[in-house]
C-alpha cells in the first residue's frame, strides 16, 4: 500500500518529512534511477514550482538528487502545474515534476509527477519511489555524488524565462487561436500563486483589458484570503470595476472559477454546463456525456438530461475524471472545484485553458456568462470538513452509519449525502444536497459532530 502519494501526488508541511531536504533529494534520485532503468538512457526531467517560500530550496534538493542519479534537468521556474505538464509533453521529456501544494496554505508544499503525455505518474512508479524513501537506499547514492554533481543556483533558472514564454505562446497562439477579447474587461485573481505573471500576460495578449489582483506573491501570501477558495474580494471588485467577467485561480492554477458581471460565482459545474452546451451544439460532445465527480451538484445532472446529455460520475479527483474520459472517449469532464479537462487539448486540468475556452464561448455566442448559465438550477449544497486522527472505513463505526442512514431516509429522493475522506489531508468531508439550506446545514452539523466525537 502507498503511504505518501495520494490522489494528487505528495503533500505535507515543508521542512518536515517527507518534505525535508534529504527526502526530497531521495525522490529526485529515485525518479531518475527508475526512469533510467526503464528507458536504458539518460532521462530528461522538467521541473517547476509555485510561489511558496519553500519552493526554491525544495527544487534545489530535487535537482541535486536527480542530477546525482544521472538525469538531465530543465527548470520552468515559477510556472503553473499544467504548464509543467505541457512542457513535459512538448519537450519530449520523460517526466515533469511540480513543487506545489495547490490550494493549501504556504506552510505546506507538495510534489506532483507527470508522465510525458501529461498524465499523473503511474502508481507502480509511485510505490517504487516510496520504497526508496523508506529504505533510504537512495540516500547513500546522493551523498556519494553530491560533490561532483552539485549545481549552482543559476542552473535552476537558466531556461525558466524561455520555457514560460513557450507555454504562453502555446496558450495564446494554439488554444487562443482566432479569439479576440478586444473590449472585454476582466478581473483576474491570481491567488498570489503561479499564475501571477502568466495569467495577466496571456489575457492581455488576447486583447482583454485586465485588472489583476492578488498578483504580488511574497512566499507566504499564496491562497491567503484570495483565489478560488476565497472569491468574496473578486466578486466585489467585479461589481466595483464594472467588469464583464472575473476569474479566480488557485495557487498552481490548475483550476479556475468565474464571476459574472452581476457578481455571482460560477463554479466548475457552471463551467461544465457552459462548455457542454457549446460542444453539444457543434456536434463535438462525444457520447453526449459529461464526466464529473460525485461532488457535482444534482442540478447539473438534471439540466444536462433536459437537453439530451448525461452526467457520468467518478470518485473525487481529476485523476479519476481523466481515467473515465480516456476510457469512454468523452470530450469534457471536470470537478465542481474548477478543474476542467478537455482531453483533445490537454490531459491536465488547466485553469488558463479553461478560461480561454469559456471566453471563446462568450465571444462566439455573444452572450454574457449569466445568460450562458440559464437553465442550470443549482440545489443547495453544503460541505463540511472534519479533522480526523485516522482514515478508517466509515462502515466500521455504527454511530456514524446510524446518523448517515437517518439523514438519507429524511432526504429521500430530494437530496444526496456523500461522506468521504480527503485524498491529501487528514479530513473527513461531509457533503449534503437538499431542498433547503437550513435543512441540510442541520443534517451536516449532526453528522460532522458524530464524526468528530468518533474519529477526531
Amino acid at each position: 500500500m502507498k503511504k505518501l502519494f495520494g490522489t494528487d501526488g505528495m503533500r505535507g508541511e515543508a521542512g518536515k518529512f517527507p518534505f525535508d531536504v534529504a527526502t526530497v533529494e531521495i525522490v529526485g534520485a529515485s525518479l531518475a534511477n527508475h526512469l533510467r532503468k526503464k528507458l536504458g538512457r539518460t532521462p530528461l526531467i522538467v521541473v517547476g514550482r509555485d510561489t511558496r517560500e519553500s519552493g526554491p530550496w525544495l527544487e534545489q534538493a530535487l535537482a541535486r538528487g536527480a542530477l546525482a542519479a544521472g538525469a538531465d534537468l530543465k527548470s520552468g521556474g515559477v510556472i503553473t502545474t499544467p504548464g509543467v505538464a505541457y512542457l513535459a509533453r512538448s519537450l519530449s521529456a520523460d517526466a515533469g515534476v511540480v513543487i506545489s501544494a495547490s490550494h493549501n496554505p504556504y506552510q505546506d508544499n507538495g510534489l506532483k509527477i507527470f508522465a510525458p503525455q501529461g498524465r499523473k505518474l503511474d502508481e507502480e512508479t509511485e510505490r517504487l519511489i516510496e520504497k526508496d524513501i523508506f529504505s533510504k537506499t537512495e540516500t547513500r547514492e546522493v551523498d556519494a555524488h553530491r560533490e561532483a554533481k552539485s549545481i549552482p543556483d543559476r542552473a535552476i533558472a537558466i531556461e525558466a524565462e524561455s520555457l514560460q514564454s513557450r507555454y504562453l505562446d502555446y496558450l495564446s497562439k494554439e488554444i487562443g487561436r482566432g479569439l479576440s477579447l478586444n473590449g472585454i474587461k476582466l478581473l483576474v485573481d491570481c491567488a498570489n500563486g503561479a499564475a501571477s505573471a502568466l495569467a495577466p500576460a496571456l489575457l492581455e495578449r488576447l486583447g482583454a483589458v485586465v485588472i489583476a489582483i492578488n498578483n504580488t506573491p511574497d512566499g507566504r501570501n499564496i491562497n491567503l484570503n484570495c483565489g478560488s477558495l476565497h472569491t468574496d474580494q473578486l466578486q466585489a471588485e467585479v461589481l466595483k470595476q464594472q467588469a464583464d467577467l472575473g476569474v479566480a485561480f488557485d495557487g498552481d492554477a490548475d483550476r479556475s472559477l468565474f464571476v459574472d458581471a452581476q457578481g455571482q460565482l460560477v463554479n466548475g459545474d457552471g463551467s461544465l454546463w457552459v462548455l457542454a452546451n457549446y460542444l453539444h451544439a457543434r456536434g463535438e460532445l462525444a457520447q453526449q456525456a459529461v464526466v464529473a465527480t460525485v461532488m457535482s451538484n444534482v442540478g447539473l445532472e438534471l439540466a444536462l438530461k433536459s437537453r439530451g446529455m448525461s452526467l457520468v460520475r467518478t470518485d473525487v479527483g481529476d485523476k479519476y475524471v481523466l481515467d473515465e474520459l480516456l476510457r469512454s472517449g468523452a470530450t469534457l469532464g471536470g470537478e465542481q472545484s474548477g478543474h476542467i479537462i478537455l482531453p483533445k487539448l490537454s490531459l491536465a486540468g488547466d485553469g488558463l485553458i479553461t478560461t480561454i475556452c469559456v471566453l471563446r464561448v462568450i465571444a462566439e455566442e455573444q452572450k454574457s456568462l449569466q445568460q450562458l448559465n440559464e437553465g442550470l438550477q443549482v440545489f443547495p449544497q453544503i460541505l463540511l470538513n472534519v479533522k480526523v486522527k485516522q482514515k478508517r472505513p466509515f462502515a466500521e463505526y455504527q454511530a456514524i452509519n446510524l446518523v448517515a442512514r437517518e439523514i438519507e431516509n429524511e432526504l429521500g429522493s430530494h437530496g444526496r449525502l456523500l461522506l468521504r475522506y480527503s485524498g491529501t489531508e487528514p479530513l473527513a468531508r461531509v457533503m449534503i444536497e437538499g431542498p433547503s439550506l437550513p435543512l441540510i446545514q442541520n443534517f451536516a452539523q449532526r453528522l460532522a459532530a458524530v464524526i468528530e466525537q468518533t474519529l477526531g
